[in-house]
């Protein structure tokens, strides 16, 4: 096939040692991390080079390869001109390796450090057709876990074969576990075959066929356990590539009689474990498709049975009988029977080991088993769980989404999750449950939709099926996501594998304005579709009616004729504990009696405020759309509130005291010193002039906020709300919204 090799096409002019194989799609999270392991690493004895194989990705892996290349002449790029698959990626990596060995890495993996000099060092002693490494599970949370059969890798002989140890069939059939010699390899006349579960058409013959086989006792492997979008986490119909890969391992057999026909029952045991394994936990939810797995397994089961198998012992042993037999309703009455044991058996598992540790660990795993015990029970298509701001109260986006789905899906019943002491946030007759109940679980775990502007917690994952939409809660000014690495100060205790875990829940993400899609979708890697259709929360903002404007005023205690000023600044990540930037009893003495100073803090930070008669502390409003209704001007730093306000058409004063320090450590998208939405001020002084002279609502500020209302209010017509609600509770496609950006300044 054509394709086109990148830079650094040309190996070293000193012998390959070992050849590390990667194939890359969609990584590009995780990409450098393995890179950097691979290319990082200590030096092995012997020159090492790394075929890295784009499978025409359509993320930034392919430049991110290139950029290594650039710098690296140990790793060589082929870009394929289109997707083929990991298996035939591989294929193309294998035929351009020159390697003694040749090792085959995921690339959302990565090696442990020394692991290449340690492999290296154990292939120069044992000079074996393959070596087998251990590894650890890397779960989504960061913690590391042993392999569970690394027990199998403990004393064992320099070499051995397959017949002197058997048991090393029951470790991980994955291509990463093994380091293979390459003209081993290629003398087998095997492939890794097309689709899903490609590796074991290879990974078992090469066990079956080594005349020397090796293992080191080393945790030389990080394999990122449980990433959305994995086979294991999928539906999809291409499980039944299962049963060509089994079809490729006994057609070996046949062939390599000689050598492989003693293993033919434990691998026949194995590869029927295996399909009654995906069968029973990997979520072939359509009925239709489950019968025809069942099908294909029973056939596998009697064209490949040896004549003298004997079934195993116990459940296993009776599930073997049905799957023969064909006997489908049989079998299906024990799946959940089985299912629900296992369940059990791993909650009960990481219960005992919790209560090992501390009583916190122990009320977690309590709190997961009986989550998982929940996602038992039937779903329920009718139920919609809203939350908001890590179940700080009934807020922003999804609590407008909200009420527009009371409108246009009543048969959509919505529940919203609350903290203890959020509960009073909650309106009257707005069902909600407490965050940390049995209730809650069940809610969580029967829902069909999920709507949030943060993220649910990592360990309760949604049940298949259901539809997740992430509605975030601003424009982004200041760097996000994955953008974070580079700036540790703002991602103090982010952990970027589990933020990539969360993104592959999202179904839906709900964006502003096309520099917010461009850049979401760029640090929060996942297969979700976008709905660029603005904020539901700006709808409050845009169809303010004047009389609304007054009540909400009169409520804060806003005189008529006062001038409402509304100071809202961000919370500061770099800083330990942040102060307010302003002064605000000075400049509210500045100001005069005839305005009122509305103090906003961000919900992250705890300040003392004064009070008085033109001071109103408003950190603990309920609503921020309220607040932002209610005034005649915004003073703010770089708060995403100011992409909202903007949306009303009335001015806007950027205070920015720190604002080099600020770009530095937090990092931004674009200069708002330079294309903000209005006036600036560096100084408390400066501040004071720009309002006294009205330079803030002059020519100059006017065009600055017509550009800025231009490039990040284009959809705000106040029917965002709606559009959301029409293509996820009632599946309809909604064109792009209209560019409104005509005055809709809701008055004061």
């Amino acid at each position: 096939m054509a394709s086109n090799d990148g830079p650094a096409a040309q190996p070293s002019e000193k012998a390959v040692f070992i050849s590390v194989v990667l194939p890359v799609y969609r990584v590009q999270e995780y990409l450098a991390e393995c890179l950097d392991s691979i290319l990082g690493s200590p030096e092995p004895s012997g020159a090492i080079e790394v075929v890295a194989v784009d499978d025409c990705s359509p993320d930034g892996s392919g430049a991110l390869l290139d950029e290594y290349a650039a710098r690296d002449p140990r790793l060589r790029v082929v870009h394929l001109p289109e997707n083929v698959g990991l298996g035939r990626a591989r294929r193309e990596g294998l035929t351009r390796a020159t390697g003694d060995y040749v090792w085959f890495v995921d690339s959302d993996d990565r090696l442990t450090r020394g692991a290449l000099a340690a492999v290296a060092e154990r292939l120069r002693q044992t000079s074996p057709d393959v070596l087998l490494v251990d590894h650890a599970l890397v779960n989504p949370d960061g913690s590391v876990e042993r392999n569970a059969r690394s027990h199998l890798f403990r004393d064992a002989p320099e070499t051995f074969t397959l017949a002197e140890r058997p048991s090393t069939l029951d470790l991980i059939m994955t291509a990463w576990s093994r380091v293979l010699r390459r003209e081993f390899l290629l003398g087998l006349e095997v492939d890794f075959g097309p689709g899903y579960y490609e590796d074991i058409s290879v990974t078992y013959p090469v066990l079956l066929a080594a005349l020397r086989l090796s293992m080191l006792d080393r945790v030389c492997y990080h394999y990122r356990r449980g990433r959305e979008g994995a086979i294991t986490n999928t539906s999809s119909p291409k499980h039944f590539d299962l049963f060509g890969q089994y079809e490729q391992i006994f057609a070996f057999i046949d062939r390599a009689a000689v050598t492989a026909e003693p293993f033919r029952k434990a691998v026949f045991d194995r590869t029927v474990r295996h399909a009654t394994t995906v069968l029973a936990t990997l979520g072939l939810v359509p009925e239709d498709l489950r019968r025809d797995f069942f099908r294909r397994t029973a056939e596998h089961f009697r064209r490949f049975r040896p004549r003298d198998y004997p079934y195993p012992s116990g459940l296993r042993g009776l599930q073997y009988r049905l799957v023969e037999r064909g006997a489908y309703p049989a079998y299906a009455v024990l799946v959940p029977v089985n299912r629900l044991r296992l369940a059990l058996r791993a909650s009960l598992g990481r219960l005992r080991r919790a209560a090992r540790r501390t009583p916190r660990l122990v009320a977690t795993a309590l709190r997961r088993a009986y989550y998982r015990a929940c996602l038992l029970l039937p779903a329920d298509g009718t139920l919609a769980v809203y939350a908001a701001y890590w179940n700080r109260g009934y807020a922003c986006n999804p609590a407008a989404i909200f009420e527009k789905a009371r409108e246009l899906a009543p048969g959509i019943r919505g529940v919203w999750v609350v903290a203890k002491d959020g509960a009073d946030s909650v309106p009257p007759g707005v069902e909600y449950v407490v965050e940390g109940s049995p209730r809650w679980l069940r809610t969580m775990a029967r829902a069909k939709y999920l709507v949030n502007n943060v993220n649910f917690p990592y360990e309760l994952p949604k049940r298949r099926g259901a539809v997740l939409v992430q509605t975030q809660h601003g424009t982004p000014l200041k760097k996000m996501g994955t953008d974070l690495r580079d700036h540790p100060a703002a991602a103090r205790g982010m952990n970027f594998d589990r933020l990539a875990e969360q993104c592959g829940r999202w179904d839906f993400l709900v964006s502003p304005n096309p520099h917010t899609t461009e850049v979401f979708t760029r640090v929060y890697p996942g297969g979700y579709e976008v709905l660029e259709t603005g904020y539901p929360r700006v709808d409050r903002l845009v169809n303010a009616s004047p009389d609304r404007v007054n009540c909400i005023r009169g409520k804060l205690g806003i005189a008529p004729g006062q001038t409402a000023v509304l100071y809202a600044p961000t919370h500061r990540d770099h800083e330990e504990e942040p102060a307010l930037p302003l002064d605000v009893q000075r400049f509210a003495d500045q100001l005069g009696h005839d305005h009122v100073l509305l103090v906003r803090s961000h919900y992250f930070d705890t300040h003392r405020m004064p009070q008085s008669k033109t001071i109103v502390d408003v950190s603990s409003h309920p609503s921020i759309e309220d607040l932002c209704i209610a005034a005649d001007v915004l003073i703010t730093d770089y708060s995403s509130v100011m992409f909202d306000y903007a949306a009303l058409g009335r001015p806007i004063l950027i205070y920015a005291p720190d604002w080099e320090p600020y770009q530095r450590s937090r990092g931004v998208y674009f200069d708002l010193l330079a294309e903000g939405p209005g006036a600036v001020a560096t100084t408390q002084e400066q501040l004071v002039k720009v309002f006294r002279s009205g330079e803030h609502t002059g020519p100059g500020a006017a065009g600055r906020l017509a550009a800025f209302r231009e490039r990040f209010c284009p959809y705000d017509d106040g029917r965002a709300a709606e559009r959301v609600v029409r293509r996820v509770f009632l599946g309809k496609r909604v064109g792009a919204p209209v560019d409104s950006n005509g005055p809709t300044t809701a008055g004061s």
